[in-house]
């Protein structure tokens, strides 16, 4: 297949998480034989942290303005087989429209915030990234999220075909690798700030650090405000390049998953940092959510903390615990969880979603 998709960034992994996850699946596609090009807008706090210039059997297209970019998103439209609009896409609205007139092609929308967009349609806002008339128009609605967020999806925003395409790894980019000495550390946290998971942060790093300062512990993530109440005993690295991930996993006693409110009330939201973090051979400690123990077993490939005390409860098991633990999730990961996995059901719902009775219902619309 050749497909174009139109995102929010796949060249930068500064403060979003789409850019890692894209990176991941892009490679598995191409493993598999398919195309992808992705238009993204170059915006300066991107720019300033580019950490991909080019794609395996592809073209990055970075773009100023949408206007100028038509005419080759066009072309690339009457070239291709599947289009593909996300979340957060900075042209979400123009490349939901162009796409939507382009009738040869499979048109899907995958929202990777489905959690983020159902709060805002809950709350009355409007949501930048969807069409005015809602995703009934797609022959393929993709959600990072499943569970009752595929059938809210349908109900609230007419999506016909809902499918779930959960987070993966790239196990080439994500294996296990030398610890480095300065990064070493108990428990270590990649995220970026976000104030609707600072409780969880807060009771499952913070508060643990003031309770073990004879422990380390290490934050790397973006756009702490200077007041984060920081111990004397937590390290902190501003940016953490993808590259960089597994030394950074394996200087960990310990790693821990926080997940933001939304998804995590919504549930079947599993973090990519999940799949990153046990390809890499580290065990994790992570907050608790509906669907958990549909990708890793509680307990015995993963641990789950409601509050300070399961933390530190987690800190104090011994080694040959946390070590068999990382091993059956490895293990795991590597059985269900890689990008591979993800593009073959991507490619499968696309197929699907190919049918002629499918298209058939569009070619009036």
């Amino acid at each position: 297949m050749r497909i174009v998709v139109f995102g929010l960034s796949v060249s930068s992994s500064w403060g979003n998480g789409h850019a890692t996850l894209w990176r991941a699946l892009l490679h598995a596609l191409a493993r598999a034989g398919h195309r992808a090009d992705f238009f993204e807008r170059d915006v300066p706090y991107y720019a300033a942290h580019r950490d991909l210039r080019a794609l395996p059997r592809g073209e990055l297209v970075l773009y100023n303005d949408w206007e100028s970019i038509r005419p080759a998103a066009r072309a690339a439209l009457a070239r291709a087989d599947v289009a593909i609009v996300t979340s957060y896409c900075a042209d979400a609205t123009a490349a939901c429209a162009l796409v939507l007139e382009t009738p040869h092609v499979v048109r899907a929308f995958y929202d990777l915030d489905t959690p983020v967009t159902l709060a805002r349609l809950d709350d009355g806002e409007a949501v930048a990234y969807l069409p005015a008339h809602g995703l009934g128009d797609f022959d393929l609605v993709l959600s990072y999220t499943g569970g009752r967020a595929l059938a809210a999806l349908r109900a609230r925003l007419g999506a016909r075909r809902v499918v779930p395409l959960y987070g993966s790894v790239d196990p080439d980019a994500h294996r296990p690798a030398p610890p480095r000495d300065d990064w070493r550390c108990d428990l270590s946290y990649i995220g970026t700030y976000a104030a609707d998971r600072q409780t969880d942060v807060d009771a499952l790093l913070l508060q643990p650090a003031r309770a073990s300062p004879q422990r380390r512990f290490v934050l790397a993530g973006s756009q702490y405000p200077p007041d984060f109440p920081w111990t004397p005993n937590l390290w902190y690295l501003q940016h953490l390049p993808p590259a960089d991930h597994p030394a950074f996993y394996a200087s960990s006693r310990l790693t821990l998953n926080v997940t933001r409110r939304a998804m995590a009330s919504m549930g079947w939201c599993p973090s990519g940092r999940l799949f990153e973090a046990a390809a890499c051979g580290v065990p994790i400690l992570t907050d608790a959510w509906d669907g958990l123990e549909a990708f890793y077993t509680p307990g015995t490939e993963i641990l789950v903390a409601t509050g300070a005390d399961d933390a530190l409860r987690a800190l104090e098991r011994d080694d040959g615990e946390l070590t068999a633990i990382a091993r059956r999730a490895r293990e795991r990961t590597l059985d269900e969880h890689t990008a591979d996995h993800r593009a073959a059901e991507l490619i499968a719902a696309l197929e699907a979603a190919a049918s002629p009775s499918v298209l058939g219902t569009n070619a009036g619309s």
